[in-house]
């Protein structure tokens, strides 16, 4: 019998997790903002009752993708973390549109991220963009708040339900004209349009 694959008859990342039960499945609504001075907010997060619950720690992503960037057309991610010592897949649906960025995300954690990036280049999966920060995760209880330190300029997410993100930034004095609702791969790439940069990834060595 001949049985041929081709990249169509590839099933979604989202059925996949359903039919494998990999994902913990869960509405992501956050919202980023930029960071100008980090003891700052510090000292406000500290002052609005948030504890730091993890230093600023290295972290690497790599986002990736079938052959004619089939995931990104269809406004989905497929990301492989490591943060630390610790390996995520993440799998992103398409966003919906308003003041803060919502969308479904499904992740689970990976023992082997070298094997990981191994079974999805074998699926047909390529990696498409590589970014990189420091990132210090913080929490009062109710949602997050990280601040990231990358190679474009510090940002902070706010992650949490919507009126707990307007709460909270209005605590920070972030502003709703502040919020930024793209993911780091577009900010990337409009700051790369905006500098001239001839990096080609969001990477300390790559953004001199």
């Amino acid at each position: 019998m001949d049985v041929r694959v081709t990249y169509d008859s590839i099933p979604r990342i989202a059925d996949i997790g359903r039919v494998w039960g990999i994902f913990d499945m869960a509405k992501e609504v956050e919202i980023k903002f930029r960071v100008s001075d980090e003891q700052s907010l510090a000292r406000d997060l500290r002052r609005a009752g948030f504890n730091q619950i993890t230093p600023s720690t290295h972290e690497m992503n790599v986002l990736y993708d079938l052959p004619r960037q089939k995931l990104r057309k269809r406004g989905e991610l497929l990301r492989l973390r490591q943060y630390g010592d610790k390996w995520v897949l993440t799998h992103k649906a398409k966003s919906m549109a308003g003041r803060h960025k919502v969308r479904v995300e499904r992740e689970t954690a990976i023992e082997n991220g070298k094997q990981m990036d191994s079974i999805l280049r074998a699926l047909g999966f390529a990696p498409t963009f590589r970014y990189e920060k420091y990132r210090a995760e913080w929490s009062d209880g109710k949602g997050h708040v990280v601040v990231d330190k990358t190679p474009i300029g510090n940002f902070g997410e706010i992650e949490g339900p919507a009126r707990w993100i307007d709460r909270t930034a209005k605590a920070l004095g972030i502003l709703p004209a502040d919020y930024i609702t793209q993911t780091y791969a577009p900010m990337f790439f409009e700051w790369k349009r905006r500098t001239r940069s001839p990096a080609m990834e969001m990477t300390f060595t790559a953004v001199k």
